[in-house]
């Protein structure tokens, strides 16, 4: 049995960030991790491997249909499934030992093995307790499914399996147009797949602003994406190599089924708190299955944090770290603060699509007045000269201050172009702030100064 100031329960990017920031502001501390490697689902079976597998399929598209028009002559690559796998799996590889040797660095202890908290103060790690001052629980998020509907990661799959197909699928029918669903829906439509999107809404990725819904449906109407928009799933049925989706269309209450080599579950996530023991601790939950917590992130027990997507809130990895952070401030005895009004949202498809803070129908529905400023990449000179031409940048102000409210951007880089406007909120900076900053020519980045004069007089280049 051993000591520490603070445990953390999960290695993901809010479990390990707040274990490293733990160990900076001078604390003692371990982290109970059971997967064999760190970095939890976002790093083994999320953000790092999907990334991976877009940016090789994009490579693909970007052989397939531009490389000719720029002079670059020669067959087009063909796909080894084998060996994009493998660089995805060294990619992983890479990012997990990182996080392995910044534990080392920052003398964080990893415990390994799954962690229950059989009383406040102890980890208990298969046979051994653990005792610390604080414990922060950062246990993440696991796929949500459907009644009617069994995974088995092989013909019926969520996102971990469908990162680790044994080939490419000739038909993939995928359940939920959000955006695990879209992004993995892409990667296999640029290597040869018929992807056909089931939605129980009539908007695709809900929640985002209105205009960015229909342009980004059409965008992947063009690239090949099919759409069944309205249709609520029944059942799927599977064999050892196909499976069928049964589904009703709610406008008319009609059943249709569509057949398919694999189905993807894209319905969200919930949090995984399973064997934690929070139920005989008597942890408070919401009626969503989240552990309650205050504005300091600690639980209804003295000394039980809880951060990330078990939590309140979008189940994003930088919120995570964001939480991470502040919650090894506060049991340092500092200041933990989280602005969660500016945290970012990306989609890494392409175009990429990216927003932050409040939609045109937020502000609608708050009656705010606001102003619009948009800009299309089709006026941006880098973005022609890169084939990347497709979307816009849309900046939301408030009408009589100029303070930025919102953005929303899809086109090239989008979600690296927002931190931009994320620095802006974050200072409360007004359109004119940003449209009266320089800009480096040519960028993607113009587009942004160009929505930003576009909530003034005007923009240039439109």
């Amino acid at each position: 049995m051993a000591n520490y100031d603070v445990i953390i329960i999960g290695s993901g990017p809010g479990g390990y960030v707040c274990a490293i920031r733990c160990a900076q502001l001078g604390l003692k501390v371990a982290c109970v991790e059971g997967r064999e490697t760190l970095g939890g689902t976002c790093l083994n079976v999320g953000c790092i491997p999907s990334k991976a597998l877009l940016h090789a399929s994009h490579m693909l598209h970007e052989a397939e249909h531009n490389f000719a028009e720029m002079g670059l002559k020669g067959k087009s690559p063909s796909v080894d499934w084998k060996q994009m796998l493998a660089y995805k799996e060294k990619t992983i590889g890479q990012n997990t030992s990182g996080i392995e040797f910044l534990f080392k660095k920052n003398k964080v202890d990893w415990i390994k093995g799954w962690g229950s908290i059989p009383e406040a103060g102890k980890v208990k790690v298969g046979d051994e307790v653990h005792e610390a001052k604080n414990i922060i629980i950062a246990s993440g998020s696991e796929p949500a499914s459907l009644p009617g509907v069994e995974v088995d990661e092989k013909v019926v799959v969520t996102s971990t399996g469908a990162l680790e197909l044994g080939k490419v699928p000739k038909k993939l029918v995928v359940i939920g147009a959000g955006v695990i669903g879209l992004e993995l829906g892409s990667v296999y439509a640029r290597l040869g797949s018929e992807v056909t999107v089931v939605e129980y809404l009539e908007v695709i990725t809900p929640g985002m602003d209105a205009e960015i819904q229909k342009t980004f449906q059409r965008t992947l109407k063009k690239q090949g994406l099919e759409f069944i928009m309205g249709a609520a799933v029944q059942k799927t049925e599977a064999t050892k190599t196909k499976a069928k989706v049964h589904y009703t269309l709610r406008k008319d209450d009609s059943a249709h089924v569509l057949e398919a080599d694999v189905v993807l579950v894209a319905t969200g996530r919930k949090p995984y708190t399973e064997g934690l023991g929070l139920d005989a601790l008597g942890v408070k939950m919401t009626e969503r299955g989240q552990i309650a917590v205050n504005g300091t992130w600690e639980t209804n027990l003295p000394g039980i944090y809880a951060i990330g997507d078990v939590i309140d809130g979008p189940m994003l990895a930088h919120k995570a770290e964001d939480e991470g952070m502040a919650a090894a401030e506060q049991v340092a005895g500092k200041h933990g603060h989280v602005n969660y009004g500016v945290i970012p949202g990306v989609i890494y498809t392409h175009p990429e699509v990216a927003n932050v803070g409040a939609t045109e129908e937020m502000l609608k529905d708050q009656g705010r007045p606001y102003k619009v400023g948009k800009f299309s990449f089709m006026g941006n000179g880098r973005a022609k000269a890169n084939f990347a031409a497709d979307g816009f940048v849309k900046i939301l102000a408030d009408k009589e201050t100029d303070r930025i409210l919102g953005a929303h951007i899809m086109g090239p880089a989008a979600g690296d172009l927002i931190h931009e406007i994320c620095v802006a909120m974050e200072f409360g900076a007004s359109a004119e702030d940003l449209a009266m900053t320089c800009h480096a020519h040519p960028t993607y980045s113009e587009a942004v100064r160009e929505a930003a004069l576009a909530c003034g007089d005007g923009p240039i280049h439109m």
